[in-house]
């Protein structure tokens, strides 16, 4: 076996031990320092009995992958790739922003930490930041490849092609936020988006990059164990927008932002029920397209066990990233 092969299958094994057992540490400290979250009225009535279950608990999965650090480290040496710390710098950064977030509900006991217009502005330097630092290392390349498409679209305007990266890098993170709303939905469709990250940086040959959404895979499942119905703590935005960040991290990363479109079709549904409930609201004075939105919340209304959204929603997600797979491998 390649030894790069084995730096994959210890950062997949190394994740999920960590996660395992930081989380039998962390949420009971959670517990102890009152981290509880506040559910909003607004909200399933049911939910409410979940009122107090600790949040910011994506800190187990977000410590377990920082190992990609010491597997990474041999190919980043050997090949001068250090593509996977960019990544990891730019779910960092959102990390923080969810931190903070989470921070200010849980110190003032309430269900809004910082405003829209804080996330936006943090969200977008964030964004900047790491597009500059994929610049000034030559791993930007201004063309856009098309999943099925073998040659891509050549010639794009940097600073056209830069625009567009911060809105969807920053719609892409809320969109995974917003799939964090029920008991580990949005760790669930991450899992097999990070194990299609992993395969497809293998196949390219990129084995420093993909020892970071390999060791997400582990810790990911590590985590469900706390996260799954019922769960026992919640990831918080400290997680969602951490691994909002992951995934964007690493369709650049990997030159194929539209990829998104495929293994990110869960994240997309769900930002787009809310944009559609929100606008016809507005535009109807009053009436709804959903029961409730995101699209999740409408399912549950219906009378979907929140294991049955939770299955369905994972497994749509398998089934598009196998679906780009085919669409990518011709790149290869």
């Amino acid at each position: 076996m390649e030894p790069t092969l084995i730096w994959i299958l210890v950062s997949v094994l190394g994740g999920f031990v960590l996660a395992l057992l930081l989380g039998r540490g962390l949420v009971p400290a959670l517990r102890a320092l009152k981290a509880g979250q506040s559910i909003r009225e607004v909200g399933p009535k049911w939910h409410q009995g979940k009122s107090g279950t600790p949040t910011m608990g994506g800190i187990v999965f977000i410590l377990s992958s920082l190992l990609c650090i010491v597997t990474g480290w041999h190919a980043m040496r050997e090949t001068g790739d250090y593509k996977h710390l960019l990544v990891l710098a730019l779910a960092l950064m959102f990390g923080l922003i969810g931190f903070a977030d989470d921070f200010i509900k849980v110190k003032k006991k309430r269900n809004l930490g910082l405003t829209g217009l804080q996330k936006l502005v943090l969200q977008v330097l964030a964004a900047c930041l790491f597009l500059a630092g994929m610049h000034f290392t030559n791993a930007l390349t201004y063309d856009l490849y098309i999943p099925f498409v073998r040659e891509p679209l050549v010639h794009i305007p940097p600073l056209v092609y830069l625009a567009l990266s911060v809105f969807i890098i920053v719609g892409c993170v809320n969109a995974v936020n917003l799939t964090d709303g029920i008991d580990g939905l949005a760790t669930g469709v991450t899992l097999p988006v990070m194990l299609f990250f992993t395969l497809v940086s293998m196949t390219a040959k990129q084995w420093g990059l993909a020892t970071f959404p390999a060791t997400l895979v582990g810790a990911l499942g590590g985590f469900l164990f706390y996260n799954f119905y019922p769960a026992k703590t919640f990831m918080g935005d400290t997680g969602s927008l951490y691994l909002g960040g992951a995934v964007c991290g690493l369709a650049y990363a990997l030159d194929m932002p539209l990829v998104l479109l495929f293994v990110g079709l869960i994240y997309i549904i769900e930002t787009l029920s809310d944009i559609l409930q929100v606008s016809y609201f507005k535009l109807t004075h009053g009436k709804r397209i959903f029961k409730m939105a995101p699209i999740h919340h409408h399912f549950e209304m219906c009378g979907w066990s929140e294991k049955k959204i939770w299955v369905v929603f994972v497994s749509v997600t398998v089934v598009m990233c196998v679906i780009a797979w085919f669409g990518v491998r011709i790149w290869f």
